[in-house]
């Protein structure tokens, strides 16, 4: 498999499959272009494997969490310790390698949901931002759960992506309401706990997510209100902003107008603003992101 078939295969499963995020999207590429993969030496395999992951990172998605599940899968797959003197048998053995991450990560999203659902009761008022999968999961197991709440879900402009979040929990018979980004401050006086997903998770413990996001978590700290993020570990990030100008203009906009001075589509909150993180490593205060992430890369 070539570069470009792989990059068409990856733009075909985001387009046919939304329920899969990006980053798992990437990860199956991987996996496939890996097995197709003709080279004769670690070293080909892996320079391959590596022109093919700047190619994908230019695909108009959510950049962040491609990114850090592709760093993630070439740690695991090509950094690792191997005893076998035959290539052949090398490859098989990172190609075990990958299944096995693969098999993590499918995972991850239902494990965040029942912690997350743990912290939902009934009759409470929930906020959230956009879309995220891992949300949606989380608030349709409380829902399964037969607990009773209602959820203020944001437009989240520029592309209005909330609309897409509150269509999908009206679908699925949970009570719901669209608001305005602006109308963040004035639904929060009555509203019990955030939820918030994220496109990546920083080494300082906080998040890079849609824009929109740093806003409603300064408001919900000034209301005394809990934000929780729920995250999966293949997105934790190994850079370290101290501000929105520390974040790369790649992260920021879509790969077609990375230089251009169009509306950035995320945002980075700080740890400070973040009452815990949900992840399939568990229920993890901010400041803990930065162990996690030695134990990933060590």
């Amino acid at each position: 498999m070539d570069h470009n078939k792989a990059v068409e295969n990856f733009k075909n499963i985001l387009i046919n499959e939304p329920d899969v995020s990006p980053a798992v999207a990437a990860l199956r590429v991987l996996l496939e272009f890996m097995n197709n993969e003709t080279s004769e030496t670690i070293q080909g395999m892996e320079k391959n494997i590596k022109s093919l992951v700047e190619a994908l990172i230019t695909v108009d998605c959510s950049v962040t969490s491609v990114k850090s599940a592709c760093e993630l899968f070439m740690r695991f797959i090509t950094l690792a310790a191997l005893d076998q003197s035959d290539f052949n048998e090398c490859k098989k053995v990172l190609s075990l390698r990958g299944v096995a991450f693969f098999k993590k990560v499918c995972c991850a999203r239902s494990k965040i949901a029942k912690l997350g659902q743990q912290f939902i009761f009934d009759n409470q008022e929930i906020l959230i931002h956009s879309h995220s999968r891992v949300v949606y999961e989380t608030l349709i197991l409380a829902s399964k759960s037969k607990k009773r709440f209602h959820v203020y879900v944001t437009e989240s402009a520029p592309d209005f992506s909330g609309k897409l979040m509150h269509g999908k929990l009206e679908k699925a018979g949970i009570s719901c309401t669209l608001i305005l980004d602006a109308a963040v401050s004035y639904v929060l006086e009555k509203v019990d706990l955030i939820f918030l997903g994220a496109e990546g998770v920083a080494e300082s413990g906080g998040i890079i997510n849609k824009i929109g996001s740093f806003n409603i978590a300064i408001c919900a700290k000034a209301m005394h209100k809990p934000v929780y993020v729920l995250a999966e570990s293949f997105k934790f990030l190994r850079i370290y902003p101290l501000n929105q100008r520390d974040l790369p203009n790649e992260l920021k906009h879509l790969s077609n107008k990375v230089n251009s001075k169009d509306h950035p589509l995320i945002d980075y909150t700080p740890p400070s603003y973040i009452t815990l993180l949900f992840s399939d490593f568990g229920i993890l205060h901010p400041s803990a992101v930065g162990d996690e992430l030695i134990s990933l890369y060590v």
